[in-house]
């Protein structure tokens, strides 16, 4: 069950804190997830001393990250010259990844810079977006997505980009249409056909928001390396139902993440495994590692601390299987 409550999200990231002290390793990711459920518990001032404890880390994994995500929370509680600060280094910085333009982009968005929004979202799209339309990466549709809607209400005609996004949403409802600012004029009307068009084009923009709000919780699947699996069946002969060969195994992987993405399943993932830490989660569940009951509990956990990489990879990215292949080349060509 989603938190819902304040009180919900303060338990949620009081849980966080806890599992983020079991797992170091995982500190980051896990302490990012503490802060968005204090943040919407409305203790802005606890989530901005995490993102401080993080940026002041040794070599933090994701410092734009944290500094977007710093700023969008500080102006909310009346910190605008320390937010406007950051979101001006965060984009003199050019990072390269989408989400921290996103979140500086959606912040001066929030608060009416509309224009300056825009142009943050330009910026990063000339400087991200690929040329070939099948290497856009989900956070690259996304950026897309939110940028053809500040365009929308600035009344800017459709430049490639847009065009681009339109060709990629997916959901029933036309961008055009989700975007469309008279939208809110329909919200006060009384004729029922209008009030019933504008729930369809709700329901459609909550799933979209309802998957990015997902993607920390992947639907995992576990990839164990070769040296790995062959120590896990020496160990544990009893799963070798479960994976016969190493290259069984590498197959299964593929074939199930495609049947659960041609089933319409949204946010799919590969976590890696090894036998040490599946050991210790058995030992955590009180159960012996030769259950298969576990595996899946093992990979949601693993997905919950942040160890899911997408899936699938861009086409020119390295295969998820670890092969000097990329992903066009190995598994995507099978």
């Amino acid at each position: 069950m989603r938190p819902d409550t304040p009180a919900d999200h303060t338990t949620e990231a009081e849980r966080l804190l806890r599992t983020a002290g079991q797992y170091p390793e995982d500190r980051e990711p896990l302490l990012l997830r503490a802060a968005a459920h204090l943040e919407l518990a409305g203790e802005r001032e606890r989530a901005t001393a995490l993102y401080d404890e993080l940026l002041a880390a040794p070599a933090p994994a994701n410092p734009l990250l944290i500094r977007s995500l710093k700023a969008s929370n500080l102006w909310e509680y009346g910190h605008e010259a320390e937010a406007r600060a950051i979101i001006t280094g965060v984009r003199r910085a050019r990072p390269e990844e989408p989400a921290p333009w996103e979140i500086v982009a959606e912040t001066l968005e929030a608060h009416d810079e509309l224009e300056e929004a825009e142009a943050t979202f330009t910026e990063a799209a000339g400087m991200l977006v690929p040329a070939a339309a099948e290497d856009i990466s989900y956070a690259l549709q996304s950026l897309l997505s939110s940028r053809h809607r500040v365009r929308r209400m600035l009344a800017l005609p459709h430049d490639s980009w847009d065009t681009l996004a339109d060709r990629l949403h997916t959901a029933e409802v036309p961008l055009d249409e989700l975007h469309d600012p008279k939208r809110l004029w329909s919200l006060g009307s009384s004729d029922p056909a209008e009030l019933r068009a504008e729930i369809t084009r709700l329901r459609s923009e909550l799933g979209s928001y309802r998957t990015a709000l997902s993607r920390p919780f992947p639907v995992a699947v576990l990839h164990w390396p070769e040296p790995e699996l062959d120590e896990l069946l020496a160990a544990y002969p009893e799963l070798e139902a479960e994976y016969p060969t190493y290259r069984a195994h590498l197959t299964d992987i593929e074939a199930s993440l495609r049947e659960l993405a041609q089933s319409g399943t949204p946010n799919l993932g590969i976590v890696p495994a090894t036998v040490p830490s599946y050991e210790a989660f058995a030992a955590s569940e009180s159960s012996t590692p030769a259950n298969p009951a576990l595996l899946p509990q093992y990979a949601t956990t693993l997905a919950a601390r942040g160890r899911a990489s997408t899936w699938p990879p861009l086409r020119t990215a390295p295969c998820w299987c670890g092969s000097p292949l990329t992903y066009g080349e190995c598994h995507r060509a099978e």
